[in-house]
């Protein structure tokens, strides 16, 4: 049976994140623009998976490899993302790129196996720490936004988003603002590199024991370097710890690492945190400690 492309779910979430206008007319054109591109690039589509900017399908290549087919409505998130991935060639704990077609929006990428996520099992703190290192010690090349700009956008788009879900009843506008305060006084100081984004144990895969962790799916900008360490300072606390732990845990395997900065940017990036499981109805033990730690 062949992989259903798109759903009633994702569909709903690039509503949610693109508007109708742009969403729609995509997720209606996606089954002709998936056999352009397999029937371009020689690929079988083997499963699809869910996402919030775009549909990612598993594929198997002309000599039954993994590849992976990104898709996305937004031309600048297919932009970006492939301006990140290219200046992060040749690092080992990135994903590579195949090829790209920017006219549609479409980047093929190397896959990776097993390409078990992250979430919920235990960190490779050593090799995150690598990871960091690595993203961090690349040359821009392309253009590229500054932070400042992706946390009004995310800011902006979190507040719609706690005003129209559950998560009103329990994450308050005046938190959201102070949060987006604190972010924006951090994105306009300290140190400039290119940062991966949006790196959380969702975005990081299992490649298996000779290469280990990669990251996946990066929203790539200029800015502060301790940004991208706030996912994972946070993974100790949903396990009854705190951000102290998850501090502790990086600072001995990342060069130079600003233990001060890492902690004042989980404290601006905690109403997000929370704001995701709030949305879904889940107040929790740990959506409480984060919300504590957000005012």
């Amino acid at each position: 049976m062949a992989p259903v492309l798109i759903d009633a779910p994702a569909r709903a979430r690039l509503v949610d994140r693109f508007g109708a206008d742009l969403a729609e007319p995509w997720c209606d054109a996606l089954p002709d623009l998936v056999t352009r591109l397999t029937t371009q690039w020689r690929l079988e589509v083997q499963e699809a998976r869910p996402g919030n900017t775009g549909r990612t399908l598993l594929c198997t290549g002309p000599g039954g490899d993994l590849r992976v087919l990104k898709l996305t409505p937004d031309p600048e998130v297919a932009r970006l993302e492939l301006t990140g991935l290219t200046a992060w060639a040749g690092c080992s704990r990135v994903v590579q790129v195949l090829d790209a077609d920017l006219d549609v929006n479409a980047i093929l990428l190397e896959g990776l196996v097993p390409g078990t996520e992250l979430t919920g099992r235990a960190v490779p703190w050593a090799e995150i720490g690598e990871l960091l290192g690595e993203l961090h010690a690349v040359e821009p090349r392309g253009e590229f936004r500054h932070l400042a700009e992706g946390i009004e956008f995310i800011f902006t788009l979190s507040e719609r988003r706690r005003r129209e879900s559950p998560a009103a009843g329990h994450l308050s506008a005046e938190t959201l603002e102070k949060g987006r305060a604190r972010a924006r006084e951090l994105a306009t100081s300290g140190p400039v590199t290119l940062i991966h984004g949006d790196l959380h144990p969702g975005n990081v895969l299992d490649a298996g024991p000779a290469r280990g962790a990669v990251a996946i799916d990066p929203r790539p900008g200029l800015g502060d370097p301790a940004l991208d360490a706030v996912d994972f300072a946070f993974v100790p606390m949903a396990a009854g710890g705190t951000i102290e732990d998850g501090i502790a845990a990086l600072a001995p395997h990342v060069a130079d690492f600003d233990a001060e900065r890492v902690r004042a940017w989980c404290v601006a990036m905690a109403p997000l945190v929370a704001l995701a499981p709030l949305r879904r109805g889940e107040r929790t033990p740990f959506t409480d400690a984060v919300l504590e730690l957000a005012r």
